[in-house]
C-alpha cells in the first residue's frame, strides 16, 4: 500500500428547511446542499496498528481519538469488508483539521465519509452503495450527502440525496466567528414536539430568493454574534445574499465577483471559495 490523501470539503447548506419533528424525535428536513473547495485532509499510511494522529489549526478543539468520528468509520468499514470477505489493513490515519469545529459546515461528516472511503478503498471496495450509504447514515446525519460529495437536495434525516444536475457554481465567502454552537441546542431552541409538523419544503431548486435556514434564528438566539456576521456580509457591495450554513455558527455570502470585501473582524476565521 502506497500512502494517499482523501480531502474531505466543507459542506455548505445552501436552504435548510425543518419540516417537524418525527416521532421518533429526528427532525425531518428538506435542504440544498452544495460542497467548497476549502476543507479538511486526510492522509492514509501503512502501520502495525490502526491509529489517528491530528494535525492542523482546528486539531486541538477534536476529541480524543477512540471517541473520533474517524474511529466509528473505522469500525462501519471493518464491518462491512468483513461482510463482503474482505481484508481491512491496519492504517495510520492523519487528520489534517483546517475547519473550524462545530461550525454548520459538516467537518466532521466530511471527515467521516473521507475515512470511510479511505479505509474502504483498502479493502478494494470503491463503489457507495445503499449499504455504505446506510453505514454512514449511522456514523451521522450528514454522512450520506458527504460521501456524495456534489451538490444534492437532502432530505429526510439525512437519507434522501438527489444529485442536482446541472448545478451553477457559486462564488462564496465563508465566515466563522470561532464560536462553537451545539447542534442539538440549536434544534432544541425549535421547540417542536414529538410528531409536530412546520414549515414548507423547498419550493424551487433554481431560486435561492425563496431558501432559507429555519435553524438561523436558535442559532442566533445561542450566540447573538452570529447576526452581526450576517449583518456585516448583507451589507457588502456585490453580496447577492447572506445566510447561515447548517446550526451555525459559519455564515456564507453569495458574491458577484472575487473583488467583494465586507468589513470583518481579523479574528474571525474567513475563507473565499467556489460551490459547486
Amino acid at each position: 500500500m502506497q500512502p494517499f490523501t482523501l480531502f474531505a470539503p466543507a459542506k455548505v447548506n445552501l436552504a435548510l428547511h425543518v419540516l417537524g419533528r418525527r416521532a421518533d424525535g429526528y427532525h425531518d428536513l428538506d435542504s440544498v446542499v452544495a460542497f467548497a473547495d476549502v476543507g479538511d485532509r486526510l492522509t492514509f499510511t501503512p502501520a502495525d496498528d490502526f491509529t489517528i494522529t491530528l494535525g492542523g489549526p482546528f486539531a486541538a478543539a477534536l476529541p480524543q481519538a477512540g471517541d473520533n468520528i474517524i474511529a466509528k468509520s473505522w469500525a462501519a468499514a471493518r464491518a462491512i469488508a468483513q461482510k463482503r470477505g474482505r481484508a481491512l489493513p491496519p492504517v495510520q490515519v492523519h487528520l489534517e483539521k483546517n475547519l473550524p469545529v462545530a461550525s454548520g459546515i459538516g467537518g466532521g461528516s466530511a471527515n467521516a465519509a473521507a475515512a470511510l472511503k479511505g479505509f474502504l478503498r483498502l479493502a478494494g471496495i470503491t463503489e457507495i452503495d445503499a449499504e455504505i450509504a446506510a453505514a454512514g447514515l449511522a456514523i451521522g446525519a450528514d454522512v450520506p450527502v458527504c460521501l456524495s460529495g456534489v451538490a444534492c437536495r437532502m432530505q429526510g434525516v439525512g437519507e434522501r440525496i438527489t444529485p442536482l444536475v446541472g448545478f451553477t457554481p457559486l462564488r462564496a465567502i465563508l465566515v466563522n466567528p470561532l464560536v462553537e454552537v451545539s447542534t442539538p441546542a440549536v434544534f432544541r431552541g425549535l421547540a417542536l414536539e414529538k410528531g409536530q409538523s412546520c414549515g414548507t419544503p423547498v419550493a424551487d431548486l433554481r431560486d435561492p430568493a425563496r431558501w432559507r435556514n429555519d435553524l438561523a434564528s436558535p442559532a442566533i438566539a445561542l450566540a447573538p454574534v452570529i447576526g452581526e456576521v450576517l449583518t456585516r456580509l448583507a451589507a457588502a457591495p456585490g453580496v447577492t445574499r447572506a445566510f447561515m450554513s447548517g446550526s451555525g455558527a459559519t455564515c456564507v455570502a453569495l458574491c458577484t465577483d472575487d473583488e467583494v470585501k465586507p468589513e470583518l473582524e481579523t479574528r474571525w476565521w474567513v475563507a473565499r471559495t467556489v460551490l459547486r
